[in-house]
């Protein structure tokens, strides 16, 4: 594990940072919660597939095709190895933490959800964990419920007592870590609750498994759901993982080859795990390259990726605590957030605001960043965003800072 890698080094890697943009400016990329950019290795392993092995999966038995079947298949692997999964049948490639939610909800969802039953999320959820579950719950005739967010951003997690306590929870659906709040969940404090009330829990994990060290053994969850390209790897590619007798118990959600045993005029027998639930033509090359990203978080060390965001936000949240007329939303302690940093700045529009910054050549983003429930408990229309991974700098800090500066004279703060 190299965990004294130069930040110098692994800015090296990523070709899109020497980048000049608006104005001539070197680019400062702070949308990290959004998408992180690629680093050469995932870049090249994308090409290189396309070049010398580009062929479908599972099908065929000529060179081309077995060479691709064992890069796609040693991508799950190595998904198993990172979150410490025991059994890869239980790893399902979709497209990305969306899909994974929607296929829990269409499947066991309407398997198991009836009239009366009660499904719980958060007011700090992506409307990824929020959308599919009203849809479910809507058809079903059962209900959705919020577990509240505090004034200092964290959950309160007394209020999932209340719903447990009415026996008629069927699920649990959560974020490890907010989008916009940074706020890093009590998982441990979710799970005992939940276990003791024999209820099932998924945990949303976009935003948490890039940013620091998971382990689906000891979360203990029943279903867990991430993206790629949010830990540096393609777009297009996501993992649902899920116990295996659950999977066993579900319905396949796509229809169509390879997810297949048998076809019939009038009936199907469906394939083994995970194929079963992978239907058609999978998004080969960006499953090649995610191997090349996850082999780049393990040679750095998910240690050494949290270590380097707690120091990163520290310093940015000192540096914006002295400007005036901001307002930084979440907690203040530094433990229990992520690399994540969401605030107003007096009377400047979110939008205005990120347009400034961007003649400067900063990328961070502005909107209700998919959380518009979280918008209402903040009584705001929007924010700003800033979010950082392993190649931002305290300089790069510096230079928003600057701009945030530049702002507050444009608007005569």
């Amino acid at each position: 594990m190299q965990t004294a890698i130069s930040i110098e080094k692994i800015r090296e890697d990523f070709p899109i940072l020497k980048r000049k943009v608006r104005n001539d400016r070197q680019l400062v990329y702070f949308d990290n919660a959004a998408t992180a950019q690629k680093p050469i290795q995932v870049i090249n392993a994308i090409s290189n597939f396309y070049t010398n092995y580009n062929s479908n999966i599972h099908r065929a038995v000529h060179a081309l095709a077995e060479e691709a079947t064992a890069a796609y298949e040693m991508t799950r692997d190595k998904v198993a190895q990172f979150l410490n999964i025991k059994d890869r049948q239980e790893i399902v490639f979709v497209r990305g933490t969306t899909e994974a939610i929607n296929l829990v909800a269409y499947t066991w969802g309407r398997q198991n959800v009836n009239e009366g039953d009660i499904i719980v999320t958060t007011e700090y959820e992506h409307h990824s964990n929020i959308v599919p579950w009203q849809l479910l719950t809507q058809e079903k005739g059962a209900k959705l419920e919020y577990i509240g967010v505090s004034d200092d951003g964290e959950l309160i997690l007394d209020q999932l007592d209340a719903y447990l306590a009415t026996g008629r929870v069927k699920l649990v659906t959560i974020s490890q870590m907010s989008n916009v709040l940074g706020t890093i969940t009590d998982m441990p404090e979710v799970m005992r609750k939940c276990k003791k009330a024999g209820v099932r829990v998924l945990v949303d994990g976009a935003q948490s498994v890039p940013h620091m060290k998971v382990d689906i053994q000891q979360l203990g969850c029943d279903f867990f759901a991430f993206s790629a390209h949010k830990m540096l790897g393609p777009t297009g590619v996501g993992v649902l993982w899920a116990k295996k007798e659950l999977l066993e118990q579900m319905i396949p959600f796509h229809g169509g080859g390879d997810m297949i045993r048998e076809v019939h005029k009038y009936e199907t027998t469906w394939n083994d795990l995970p194929y079963k639930f992978e239907a058609g033509t999978p998004n080969i090359a960006d499953v090649i390259g995610f191997s090349a990203a996850l082999d780049y978080l393990n040679n750095l060390g998910m240690d050494y990726v949290r270590n380097h965001e707690i120091e990163i936000t520290k310093y940015a949240l000192e540096k914006m605590s002295a400007i005036k007329g901001i307002v930084v939303y979440g907690t203040k302690d530094i433990s229990k957030r992520g690399g994540v940093i969401s605030f107003n700045f007096a009377d400047i529009h979110p939008h205005d605001l990120a347009t400034i910054i961007d003649e400067d050549g900063i990328a961070i983003r502005s909107g209700h960043h998919c959380a518009q429930v979280l918008m209402e408990r903040l009584d705001v229309a929007a924010t700003s965003r800033a979010s950082f991974y392993i190649y931002n700098t305290k300089e790069e800090v510096d230079v928003l800072i600057k701009s945030l500066d530049r702002a507050a004279r444009l608007f005569k703060l």
